[in-house]
């Protein structure tokens, strides 16, 4: 008789996409996220005894618990399949101090939903990573901490309630008020140019006049608009650029010179969190939340990669792929001969996730 294996992931459609690829011995269930939280009423946070949290059984997820406990019923074997990053492995965590399961436990972990990727993660595991655990508590006892004492503070001070403050939000407020500053100082300026187009299909602009160089965006302070040019760069006012606009109609215009040079162009990295954010915005008008929210479900129906990551760094499996996709679309002229390999700049990076 098989072995009965239940498995736990954060979302339905996750569960619902890895259910196919897995056989009728394994049961997928989702739990929807934390299981777990803070109360909202009061600090929770015991500062005397090693700021540990007082956590509660989310009201919401009862029913979420209840469903799971019933499935366990049987078991030979629980496998945590939540996401690879520090909420992820917390959401593991607390699922196991809830559940307190009897039979043994695992963690399964993946960066793609593809049946290859799904099938590989289910025969290896490990232990529950205590570091990511520690981390996650760790950010979520300082926002607790800085939201919980300094936001009463705002209250009294602005007597408007809906104010808060908080880890991320409030040194994000400090560079927004920095920017608004030098705004403010900054004083408008302005320069003009001239540029010609030719039926040819090319355009030329102006650099100089009798040898003396025609102030461009360069010449302005970028802080406070001050221009700094030196008395040697002619600066245009509106008036000069369009008498010399006019003057330069009627005159002739002759090619001196022609050079060619060859230039390199590289494709850009494979996107982690933050260009995939700034592309959506730039490319389709679409803010960071929503650009993760189609990234979100995007990823749990297998069409790409995990989303939250902050290297650049592409997998073998991934590239050898590409590169075999690549060759039966386009041949082999546009396959090199070795693949480009990505590194994040940042010394900083987790890299716990590839692109």
């Amino acid at each position: 008789m098989a072995e009965k294996k239940v498995i736990i992931v954060e979302s339905p459609t996750k569960a619902k996409t890895i259910r196919r690829f897995l056989g009728n011995d394994c049961t997928v269930v989702a739990s929807n996220g934390h299981i777990r939280t803070l109360p909202k009423n009061d600090l929770c946070i015991d500062v005397k005894n090693g700021y540990k949290p007082k956590y509660v059984i989310d009201e919401t997820k009862e029913k979420v618990i209840s469903q799971i406990k019933s499935e366990l019923k049987g078991a030979d074997e629980l496998i945590l399949a939540t996401d690879e990053d520090r909420e992820g492995e917390s959401i593991s965590w607390h699922l196991v101090e809830v559940l307190k399961p009897k039979m043994p436990t695992r963690r399964m972990v993946f960066h793609e939903i593809t049946k290859k990727a799904i099938l590989e993660a289910f025969e290896k595991g490990r232990d529950l990573d205590m570091n990511l655990v520690h981390a996650q508590e760790a950010r979520r006892v300082l926002d607790r901490l800085y939201g919980y004492t300094i936001s009463p503070v705002l209250w009294s001070k602005l007597s408007n309630k809906s104010l808060s403050a908080g880890r991320v939000q409030s040194p994000g407020l400090r560079l927004v008020v920095d920017r608004e500053r030098l705004r403010l100082t900054f004083k408008k300026s302005e320069y003009w140019d001239v540029k010609a187009t030719y039926a040819e299909g090319f355009f030329s602009q102006i650099e100089s006049i009798d040898g003396q160089r025609v102030a461009n965006g360069k010449d302005f302070d970028s802080e406070t608009g001050k221009y700094t040019g030196s008395s040697k760069v002619i600066l245009l006012s509106e008036e000069d650029a369009k008498g010399l606009a006019a003057s330069l109609k009627k005159s002739d215009f002759i090619i001196s010179d022609i050079k060619e040079k060859q230039i390199t162009q590289r494709p850009a990295p494979p996107f982690i969190t933050s260009t995939l954010q700034q592309e959506g915005n730039r490319k389709l008008h679409l803010s960071a939340r929503d650009t993760m929210r189609v990234a979100q479900s995007l990823y749990e129906n297998g069409f790409i990669t995990y989303m939250r990551t902050d290297s650049p760094t592409l997998s073998q499996e991934g590239i050898r792929a590409a590169r075999e996709a690549a060759l039966a679309l386009y041949g082999s002229d546009y396959v090199p001969e070795k693949s480009r390999q990505y590194a994040a700049k940042s010394s900083s990076a987790q890299e716990a996730h590839e692109a």
